[in-house]
Parts: structure tokens; C-alpha cells; sequence
């Protein structure tokens, strides 16, 4: 259903009144949205291949000439080039902050309605091709996934849809994204609905479907039917193998671990930070040494996944350590990697931190290869039986560790199975996906996506009592008819006030209005009828304080789990100077909660 009715647009004059006019006369809803979902695919598949060839042309042309057996100093130059120049297009253009791409989209989800700004539809596609071009270490998907997102939603706007439909139309571009930007339908589909948390319906599956479906088309057209990473079974698994696949999902959850948790503490650090200029000065300065010492850092790292995916000789694998001051030392060469699964998150969040525009698909699927690699080679030195294919267990760790950090153990196996053609090593994929994410689940309850609004009580999730709590707001729960009175005040004075209250409720205020207690009616119902007590008793000896204080930032969880400690019934509320603000009924909160899950429901 649309928002304003056919006979608003009969009184506008204009192109898109007209149209909006015409599809409500002759297109149903449905259908309707059924198109939108495939001009939707459409749009974010061509975003998707326009941010790629842009990377590609970019770091084509910087680093095409650099000399394979040496390092390379202008790799200490262009990480901070790229960071300077995301900065400045970032503040003096786009005048908005366009990071944590996904987040943005569950906040968007669980707090706007499906509402994102019209410029998400181009900045990020921008701001993330110059930052990896130039070698930021992080990953073009999540941008690309809020400029689909971006692109259903506007659509959705324009046409004046509803909430709801505009969440699925964000949906929609979400798949779309993934499945265009990876050539992977299905994976694209389960990503929204395992990280976004769209929800599974009739209604929902079929745009998200249409979405995916049309974007990986397109892209196959433009692309060709190769998979992203070329990849070829040259030893089936088999089932011996089974307790190494175990480990190995244990120890990808342990690198999603580590992962999210050192990003987390180095975003912490930037945050700290009140001036862009030092932003740039951190993060560039450990991104070019970074780099410099480790070139398989710059930039998405898709070169190095397919290496290890498809090398099958030490000579192969050591090529890794070409550009670099590691070059001719094979024997260096795990060392080499393990440094590198510990300082990509470092890598990763300078890139961001100084001011950067990129994701974390890409480096999940970079730590998830090499750490699947380093756990198979370093088996085989030790002449473990039976032998562990490097590149099989390099490709179920790109599964294990995306799983462990998006908290998507479905996303990472159909991704992967989608992204190399790795189908017959669905088993295997699926062991280790689900290993990873148990481990992890043990000690982080939410994704590195959601955490930040988790932590807020901002998260709309697939637990539809939490849903709509989220959705509830503060300010619509408030009631301000609450008469206050001063603490000064007699017991006559009192008794006055009372007479003109339909509340049985006192909050009793200083000067500058903050709460100092509540008189409840109860409480003096024996003596207000005594006149001789009128001038004895002031309501600063009669109040009592209140079980609770709410204050007006309070998530609705908090309230209701306030509400649940304390048994009460009404519960003051103050803002953060504790000046008075009125107060928080039970029955509010269940009439408020009733409406909005009436109109959560797709019913």
C-alpha cells in the first residue's frame, strides 16, 4: 500500500504525480513490487561492475610497472594519497560519513524505516574505488551492498511506498549487490536474509530473488561464466579427513575472534581521535608500512586468494612474497603468511580509521584462504596422514572465517561454493562454517556488523518481541499531564493541586526543574483531608523516591526491563541532567507495543 492516496495525485500537477497516478490505477501492488525488485537488480549490478573496473583501472595504472624482485618505496606514498583523497571528497562533498556500510544498513532497517540518503546511492561506489585503488586494505562489497541498498530504497521513496516495502526494497538491493558483485545468486539472497534479517515470507522471497537472480545475470553477460576465483578439484574429500576439517573451523573461528576483536579496539582508537589530520597521520602511517613490508596488504588481496586457491608447487606459492624484502627466502614463507593473518586487521582498520571507505568481505575471505592454507601446509611439514590439499582447506577456510565474523554460517557456504565453483566440497564447506561460527558465538554473541547497534538496543532482529521494541520510541511513551510541585510546598497546597489532577502521581521538582521524588496519592490519602496537618507537613517530608528513573535515551528494552525489576507500574522520567520530563506507564507501553505490532506484522 502506497502512503498518500490516488486523490492527493489528482490535485498534483507534474510527471511523477501522474505516474504514481497511473500505476495505482493499473498496476497492482504486487506486481509492482516485483519490478521494482528487477530494475532494482539491474541498477546495483551495474554499480557493482562500474566500482570493480574502476579499482582495477586505478591500481592497474599505479603499480603496473613495479619491479617483482625488490621492494617498492611508492607503496609507501599511495595508501596515504588514497586516504587523503577519500578524506576530502568524504568532508567537502558528500559532507557525510559513509563507513561501516552494513551497519548503516541495520540501522536504516531498525531505525528509519528503510530510509537511506539519495547520495549512498554514488559516494560510496567514489570514495571506495579511490581508497583501494591507491591500496586501501579493505573490501569493495560493503559498499557496493549500501549503494544497492541505497538504490532500493530511493526507488521505494520515490514512489511513495511504505516502510515495510521499502525494508524489502533494501533488501533487494542488499542481494543484488552481493549476487552481482560476486556472480553468486544464491549466496546474495541468504546474506540478506542471515545478516540483514530481512524476513522470510512469500512476499519477501520472490523480490529478493528477482533481485538476485537479475544482477547475477547482467553480470555474467558483462563478465563472462567464469566463476570470481578460479578453482579446480584435484582431490576429492574424503571423509578421514573430517577431524582436520573440524579443527580448521575452530581455528577460522578463533581468526574471526581475533579479527573482530583487535578491529574493534583499533577503531576505538581512532574514535578517540578529534582531529581528521591525525586520523590521516595514524592510519596512513601504519597502512604504508604495512604495506610496504607486506604488499599482499594493498588492496583487496584477490590476487593472492587466487594464488593460493590454484598454486600447487612451493615455487607457485612463493611468488607471494614477490615486491617485497621476503623475496627468495622460501623458506620464510609460513612465517611470512602468519605475519600477515596477524597484521591484515591492522591494515584494515587503518584504512577506515584514517579516513578510508571500504568493508570487510574481502578481508574475511583473504584471512579465511590464508589461514585455510597456513593450517593445511603446516600439517603437511609436520607429515601429518592423511595429507591435506593446501588449496582445498585454503578455499573451506574462506568459508570458515566469513562465517565466524558476519556470524553467517549459511552466507559463507553458499558464497564460497558460488564464488569457485567448489560445489563438491559442500560437506566440508558446511563442517567448517559451522565449526568456526560455534567457536565464536562463545565468546561474541553479535557480528562485527551488528555489535555497534546491539550495544545500543538498536538492533532489529529475527526475534519479533525484540523487532518491536526497537521500533518503540521513547518520546511516544511519554506522558507529560503529571502536574509537579515544589518541595516547598504545604499539605494544603498539596491537597489543591490534587483537586485539579486527574494523576495520582506527584513529581515534586527544585527550581531548575530536576526530579528530587514522587508523592503518590496512596502515600497521603489518610491525611489530606486534615486541615489541621495542612500548614504542619511540606511535600519535601511527605515525597518518597521513585523505584526507578528512566531517562529519555533509554532503549524500550531497558524500559520494559526496568519496569520487569522493579514492578512498577509508572516510572519518572529525566533527561541527562535529571531535569524532569514526565513519566512511563505500563499500559502506554502495551497499547504503544499493540499498534506497533500491528503494523510490523505483514498480516
Amino acid at each position: 500500500m502506497t502512503q498518500e492516496s490516488p486523490i492527493y495525485y489528482n490535485n498534483v500537477k507534474g510527471w511523477l504525480p501522474r505516474l504514481l497516478r497511473w500505476r495505482e490505477q493499473h498496476i497492482k501492488e504486487r506486481q509492482f513490487i516485483l519490478a521494482l525488485s528487477f530494475v532494482v537488480g539491474i541498477g546495483t549490478a551495474l554499480a557493482a561492475l562500474l566500482l570493480k573496473q574502476l579499482i582495477h583501472w586505478i591500481q592497474l595504472f599505479l603499480t603496473d610497472h613495479f619491479d617483482t624482485t625488490e621492494a617498492n618505496y611508492l607503496y609507501l606514498v599511495y595508501p596515504v594519497v588514497g586516504i587523503f583523497l577519500t578524506g576530502l571528497f568524504v568532508r567537502y562533498v558528500v559532507k557525510d560519513d559513509i563507513s561501516h556500510g552494513v551497519t548503516k544498513i541495520l540501522y536504516a532497517i531498525s531505525r528509519r524505516q528503510g530510509r537511506i540518503k539519495r547520495h549512498n546511492t554514488w559516494s560510496s561506489i567514489l570514495a571506495s574505488s579511490i581508497t583501494i585503488g591507491f591500496g586501501g586494505s579493505v573490501g569493495a562489497e560493503a559498499p557496493i551492498v549500501l549503494t544497492g541498498s541505497a538504490i532500493g530504497s530511493n526507488l521505494g521513496r520515490m514512489f511513495k511506498l511504505e516502510h515495510r516495502t521499502l525494508m524489502l526494497l533494501v533488501g533487494c538491493g542488499a542481494a543484488g549487490a552481493v549476487a552481482g558483485i560476486f556472480k553468486a545468486p544464491i549466496a546474495g539472497l541468504v546474506f540478506t536474509l542471515e545478516v540483514l534479517m530481512i524476513d522470510l515470507t512469500m512476499t519477501s522471497l520472490l523480490p529478493l530473488l528477482i533481485s538476485s537472480v537479475t544482477a547475477a545475470t547482467l553480470s555474467y553477460v558483462v563478465t563472462g561464466q567464469e566463476a570470481l576465483f578460479r578453482f579446480h578439484l584435484d582431490q576429492p574429500f574424503e571423509l578421514m579427513r573430517i577431524p582436520y576439517v573440524i579443527m580448521l573451523g575452530i581455528f577460522c573461528g578463533l581468526v574471526s575472534l581475533y579479527f573482530t576483536r583487535a578491529m574493534n579496539r583499533v577503531e576505538g582508537v581512532f574514535g578517540r581521535l578529534d582531529a581528521p589530520w591525525k586520523k590521516l597521520l595514524l592510519g596512513g602511517t601504519m597502512l604504508s608500512v604495512l604495506i610496504f613490508l607486506f604488499p599482499p596488504l594493498y588492496g583487496e588481496g584477490y590476487d593472492t586468494i587466487e594464488l593460493l586457491l590454484n598454486g600447487m608447487t612451493e615455487a607457485e606459492w612463493d611468488t607471494v612474497m614477490d615486491h617485497s624484502f621476503f623475496y627468495g627466502h622460501s623458506n620464510l614463507l609460513l612465517l611470512y603468511l602468519m605475519l600477515i593473518i596477524a597484521f591484515k586487521v591492522f591494515a584494515s582498520s587503518a584504512t577506515n580509521g584514517g579516513g578510508g571507505c571500504g568493508g570487510i568481505f574481502a578481508p574475511s575471505l583473504y584471512l579465511g584462504c590464508i589461514a585455510g592454507f597456513v593450517f593445511s601446509h603446516f600439517g603437511n611439514e609436520l607429515d601429518m596422514t592423511p595429507f591435506l590439499p593446501e588449496k582445498n582447506f585454503a578455499l573451506m577456510g574462506m568459508a570458515g572465517v566469513m562465517s565466524g565474523v558476519m556470524h553467517a554460517p549459511l552466507t559463507g557456504v553458499f558464497l564460497i561454493a558460488e564464488l569457485t565453483g567448489g560445489y563438491d566440497l559442500f560437506l566440508p564447506l558446511m563442517i567448517v562454517s559451522v565449526s568456526s561460527y560455534l567457536t565464536i558465538i562463545v565468546f561474541e554473541p553479535h557480528s562485527i556488523y551488528s555489535m555497534r547497534l546491539a550495544k545500543k538496543g538498536e538492533l532489529l532482529t529475527h526475534n519479533k518481541d525484540k523487532s518491536v521494541l526497537t521500533l518503540m520510541k521513547m518520546e511516544n511513551v511519554v506522558e507529560t499531564d503529571f502536574t509537579p510541585v515544589r518541595p516547598d510546598m504545604d499539605l494544603g497546597g498539596l491537597v489543591g493541586v490534587i483537586s485539579h489532577s486527574r494523576r495520582n502521581i506527584f513529581p515534586v521538582v527544585d527550581a531548575d526543574g530536576r526530579l528530587l521524588g514522587i508523592i503518590p496519592l496512596d502515600d497521603i490519602r489518610n491525611i489530606m483531608f486534615r486541615q489541621e496537618l495542612y500548614h504542619r507537613f511540606t511535600v519535601e517530608r511527605l515525597m518518597t523516591m521513585p523505584p526507578a528513573r528512566l531517562t529519555d535515551t533509554d532503549s524500550m528494552e531497558r524500559v520494559m526491563r526496568t519496569f520487569d525489576d522493579t514492578q512498577a507500574w509508572n516510572l519518572p522520567v529525566v533527561d541527562a541532567g535529571g531535569r524532569y520530563l514526565g513519566f512511563v506507564s505500563k499500559s502506554k507501553i502495551f497499547n504503544y507495543y499493540r499498534e506497533v505490532l500491528v503494523h510490523f506484522s505483514d498480516e
